[in-house]
C-alpha cells in the first residue's frame, strides 16, 4: 500500500526545539532548565478542588464557553487587578490552553491575505498560527538585548492589510515588561484604525521588584480592540492541564466562539469548577509576583559566579543569558554542548527569531525545586 501524496499546511514546520531539547536532556541526564514547565506539585487544596468537584457529579459536558462561575470568577479577576469589567456571559470563554486560545484567535479574526505584525523574538506557535489561517506573518524586531517595543519599526510595518498585532507582555523568552508608556504609545499607534490587538499574557503574575503588569485591559483604548489571553497552567503551576481563558469585546468574542466550538468545543469540566472554587482565594495568584522573585534571586546571585553575563529579568519565570565569555559557537550548538556536555539544558534565543538570528544568547527556566536549581548551577560553574 502507499500513502497518498500530501502538500504540507506547514511545510517549513519540524519538531519544536523545546522538545529536542528536553529529549536531549532526558537522554544525557541533563538539569532540564529548557522547557518552560514547573518540576515542583500545584497547591493540594487546587487538586482537592477538582477532586471534590468530580465527586459533586461535575463529569459531563460544560457550557461551550465555559462553566458560569468559572467565566464570573475570571471577570471579577481582571477588574479587581486591571479596573476593566468584561461581561462573563459574553466577554469571557474558557479555552484548553492559551496555545489553543491564540490559534482560534487568529482563525476567528485574521482572513487569507491579511498580515499579522509579530515582536520578534516570539513564541514559535504564532507564525504557524497565521499561516494556517491563510495570512503572513510581518517580522518587527524589539530592541536588541533590551527587547524593548520599537514603536517606530512597528509604525514601518502597518500596511493597508494590517490586521493584527500580536503583543506579549511579560515576555517570553526575553523576560522584559512592557510599561504604562509603552502601551500608551501602542494606543495612540493604533488610533484610527481597525487593528486588532492580541495580547498574549500568560506570565500576567509574574512581574517583579515591584513593578505591575500592564495588561491591555488596563487601558481602555486598547481593551475594545484587544482580545487578552492568559493561562492557569502558569499561574498555578499545572501546565499540563491545559486550560486558560480568553477575554474580549462581546463582538470579537462571539467570532471566537464560532471557532472555539468546533476546534475544542468545550473544556474539562471538574478541572473548571475545581479552579472557579479556588480562585475565590486571590492570595495564589497574589503571592506568586515573590514566589518566583525568590528563585530569581537565587538563581541570578548563582549565576553571578559564573562567566556567563547576565541579562534582566523583570518578568515570566525565564533568565536570559549571554555566552560570548564562554564560546564562540553557535547558540544551537552551544546548547547542545551545554546539555550533553555539562549536564545543564538550555534554549537557544536564535529558536525564538523567524531569520534565527545569532547574539550569543541563550535562556534558561528557574520554575524549579530550589535543589534543582543548585544542581544546574554546580555544574555551569565549571563552564
Amino acid at each position: 500500500m502507499t500513502t497518498p501524496a500530501i502538500e504540507s499546511r506547514l511545510p517549513q514546520v519540524g519538531t519544536t526545539i523545546f522538545t529536542v531539547m528536553s529529549a536531549l536532556a532526558q537522554q544525557h541526564g541533563a538539569v532540564n532548565l529548557g522547557q518552560g514547565f514547573p518540576d515542583f506539585d500545584c497547591d493540594p487544596a487546587l487538586v482537592d478542588a477538582v477532586a471534590a468537584a468530580m465527586r459533586e457529579g461535575h463529569n459531563q459536558y460544560p457550557p461551550m464557553a465555559g462553566v458560569p462561575v468559572l467565566r464570573e470568577a475570571v471577570a471579577d479577576k481582571i477588574e479587581r487587578l486591571y479596573g476593566h469589567r468584561y461581561d462573563p456571559g459574553t466577554e469571557i470563554t474558557i479555552t484548553a490552553g492559551a496555545t489553543q486560545a491564540i490559534l482560534t484567535t487568529i482563525l476567528a479574526l485574521v482572513h487569507p491575505g491579511d498580515e499579522v505584525i509579530v515582536l520578534d523574538p516570539c513564541y514559535d506557535s504564532y507564525e504557524p498560527n497565521i499561516v494556517l489561517a491563510g495570512a503572513r506573518a510581518v517580522h518587527v524586531p524589539l530592541t536588541a538585548r533590551t527587547f524593548r517595543p520599537d514603536f517606530d519599526a512597528i509604525r514601518a510595518a502597518i500596511g493597508p492589510r494590517t490586521r493584527a498585532l500580536l503583543v506579549n507582555t511579560p515576555h517570553n523568552p526575553s523576560a522584559s515588561v512592557w510599561t504604562a508608556g509603552d502601551m500608551q504609545q501602542l494606543a495612540e499607534l493604533l488610533r484610527g484604525t481597525d487593528i486588532l490587538v492580541i495580547a498574549d499574557e500568560v506570565y500576567e503574575h509574574m512581574v517583579f521588584d515591584g513593578g505591575q503588569h500592564e495588561s491591555v485591559s488596563r487601558h481602555p483604548a486598547l481593551a475594545e480592540r484587544s482580545v487578552v489571553v492568559s493561562s492557569f497552567g502558569k499561574t498555578f503551576h499545572v501546565t499540563g492541564w491545559k486550560v486558560g481563558y480568553v477575554a474580549a469585546p462581546a463582538a470579537l468574542t462571539a467570532e471566537f466562539r464560532k471557532v472555539h466550538q468546533f476546534n475544542v468545543f468545550t473544556v474539562n469540566t471538574p478541572v473548571q469548577y475545581g479552579l472557579a472554587r479556588y480562585l475565590a482565594n486571590p492570595a495564589p495568584y497574589l503571592d506568586l509576583p515573590a514566589f518566583y522573585q525568590r528563585k530569581r534571586d537565587l538563581f541570578r546571585d548563582g549565576l553571578a559566579r559564573t562567566r556567563l553575563t547576565l541579562l534582566p529579568s523583570q518578568g515570566t519565570y525565564f533568565q536570559v543569558v549571554d555566552y560570548s565569555a564562554v564560546s564562540d559557537q553557535s547558540e544551537e550548538a552551544f546548547c547542545r554542548r551545554l546539555t550533553t556536555e555539562v549536564g545543564v539544558a538550555a534554549i537557544p534565543l536564535s529558536a525564538f527569531y523567524a531569520d534565527g538570528r545569532d547574539q550569543r544568547l541563550a535562556r534558561f527556566c528557574f520554575a524549579k525545586r530550589d535543589e534543582t536549581l543548585a544542581s544546574a548551577l554546580e555544574r555551569l560553574a565549571r563552564l
